[in-house]
């Protein structure tokens, strides 16, 4: 909790100067506001009750400077809101940045684990909310605590007997305050999280609305929509119930204090204890005792939307990736490709089963392998620990001879060059997506490897060439135009170890026939691990092999493994209908 309310802290850092002007304003409008009450006392009981001779004359000096005062209130009050809240803007601009660098960082494993909309909920709504905390925060409390000292000052020098009656109501307001603060920020934190799990639901809905439309499950999708919507009133029912009783309390309190002191200084007036000009400093003091006591009521609701939400902030960024740079991680050079697995195990968790066990490969430059096997023998996991998307549990895997582990990531992946079945796209225009793989590349590098993948002629055929935009994941592209732009990505890398997730299993033969040839250029003295569904592509690979739930089950080239009449064969007969 103490490293939290640092944290939270730390982010003022960088705005000091800011903060200290805002908080110094915030000083100046809580001594006017004192300050008011007391030029009214003095016009009321020095000059009207005094019959000075001069009366008019001073009444005037003091309406003069109660302008003035009035004045620097006012531009005091607007740096406050203006500068304050831009303040508060910055700080939660520089939170969202530290939260989505550490999106960046984290390993497959967390977001395995996690669902988008939830992720989403907390570096957009549950940072909002921190604005007015930070902004409203340190100056509700400066404000409350000045004005607070200052009426109690003023007050107790009136009647003290009277100011008694009045604090004897804060201790039975502080119980009640801290009570159903409790339950406020319970009923908060249950809040935020639904609103997670309604973003999650949107987000899973609209990333799926082609298969949602084709099955004409529109109503199954309504009623899951539906069930989280309620959950999510249903929270906030809680929540304003809380609020409602916390807010609408503290509010009745305020109002007592001041019948009390109307009652009981009316008494005083006729027991002639108090006169009618100190009841009338003493009712407008009142407002300055209540106020601050409003502005804490405002600031316990700001901390407890903001602290939740930073709490789910912190629950993010207090994760650490499994997968990390070791401090005296090298940089690589130059890369040409040597794959070395030694007694390789992995599991997705502590309490799985092992998904490849003592795996043992070698991998020569240029090389080009084919890993087969049926569905779930963890083909796909082997290609994404080389880039070290996961982290092995036993064993080691080598590049050129380094362990991948005392490689940068940034270094090691810069080498690896991937392309998968699911085909992923990023909204914007198509030179765009292509110079992924190249940031920075000009754009006859970019028409140069689309060129070498057999996607020129058809980007040249679009409405505006490579400034065409292709929407969401690239919808408004075929199946093998949106692989061949992942494939020019790839060559505009220019990797040498390359990594396919069966790129064409999902292709028309027409388009098939045209990735499998931008492929066959791509591969070209390059290492590459090719992970085949369809047999009849990897007929040509320099090694096959051929995985089971035992490991490498296989391993040679396509003659060989059916001379062996073994698992690769019976997978091959099987396909083939021989």
């Amino acid at each position: 909790m103490h490293s939290r309310f640092k944290k939270f802290i730390s982010y003022y850092r960088p705005y000091l100067g800011l903060l200290s002007a805002d908080l110094a304003c915030a000083f100046i409008v809580s001594a006017i506001t004192l300050i008011l009450p007391l030029c009214t006392r003095y016009i009321t009981k020095n000059v009207l009750e005094g019959n000075l001779t001069d009366g008019g004359n001073r009444i005037y000096m003091v309406g003069s400077l109660m302008l003035v005062l009035v004045l620097i209130h006012t531009v005091c009050n607007m740096f406050i809101s203006y500068q304050g809240h831009m303040m508060g803007a910055l700080m939660e601009s520089d939170m969202r940045i530290e939260l989505f660098d550490h999106y960046q960082k984290l390993s497959f494993r967390f977001y395995d684990e996690q669902k988008t909309g939830q992720l989403m909920t907390r570096i957009t709504n549950d940072i909002l909310s921190l604005t007015e905390l930070y902004h409203h925060g340190p100056e509700d409390i400066v404000i409350s605590i000045l004005k607070f000292v200052g009426a109690f000052i003023i007050l107790i020098n009136i009647n003290v007997s009277l100011t008694i009656l009045v604090f004897l109501f804060l201790p039975v307001m502080a119980v009640f305050g801290f009570y159903l603060n409790k339950k406020m920020n319970i009923a908060l934190r249950t809040s935020k999280d639904r609103i997670g799990d309604i973003n999650a639901q949107v987000e899973d809905t609209l990333s799926g609305i082609r298969v949602v439309k084709s099955f004409a499950n529109e109503e199954i999708e309504k009623k899951k929509f539906a069930y989280q919507n309620k959950r999510f009133v249903e929270s906030r029912r809680e929540s304003y119930k809380f609020e409602t009783y916390f807010y609408e309390g503290l509010y009745a309190f305020t109002q007592l204090i001041t019948i009390a002191v109307i009652i009981f200084g009316g008494a005083a007036i006729i027991k002639a204890s108090l006169d009618l000009a100190d009841l009338l400093t003493y009712l407008l003091c009142i407002g300055n005792l209540t106020e601050p006591i409003q502005r804490l009521i405002n600031f316990a609701r700001l901390y407890q939307e903001g602290i939740t939400g930073f709490d789910r902030f912190m629950d993010i960024l207090e994760v650490e990736s499994d997968v990390k740079d070791k401090t005296d991680a090298c940089e690589l050079d130059q890369a040409e490709g040597n794959l070395e697995f030694n007694n390789v195990s992995f599991k997705y968790k502590d309490n799985y089963n092992y998904v490849l066990k003592n795996i043992n490969l070698d991998i020569k430059v240029g090389d080009y392998v084919a890993l087969v096997g049926s569905s779930g023998v963890g083909k796909t996991t082997l290609c994404s620990l080389i880039p070290r998307f996961y982290e092995v549990n036993e064993g080691e895997i080598k590049l050129d001879g380094i362990n991948i582990r005392d490689i940068q990531l940034k270094s090691l992946r810069k080498y690896i060059g991937i392309v998968e079945q699911d085909v992923y796209l990023f909204a914007g225009t198509i030179a765009e997506n292509i110079s992924y793989g190249k940031p920075g590349a000009s754009l006859a590098e970019i028409m140069e490897a689309a060129k070498k993948a057999n996607a020129h002629e058809f980007i040249m055929e679009l409405p505006d060439g490579y400034d065409t935009d292709i929407g969401q994941r690239g919808v408004k592209l075929s199946g093998g135009q949106k692989q061949r732009l992942c494939i020019a990505r790839v060559f505009l890398k220019n990797p040498p170890v390359l990594i396919f997730d069966e790129a064409t299993s999902a292709l028309d033969n027409e388009s098939e026939k045209a990735v499998q040839d931008s492929l066959e250029k791509l591969i070209k003295n390059r290492t590459t691990l090719v992970i085949a569904h369809r047999l009849s592509t990897v007929r040509n690979a320099k090694k096959i092999i051929v995985l089971t739930d035992n490991g490498v089950e296989e391993q040679g080239t396509h003659e060989e493994l059916l001379e062996l009449n073994n698992v690769y064969a019976h997978l091959y007969n099987m396909q083939f209908n021989i």
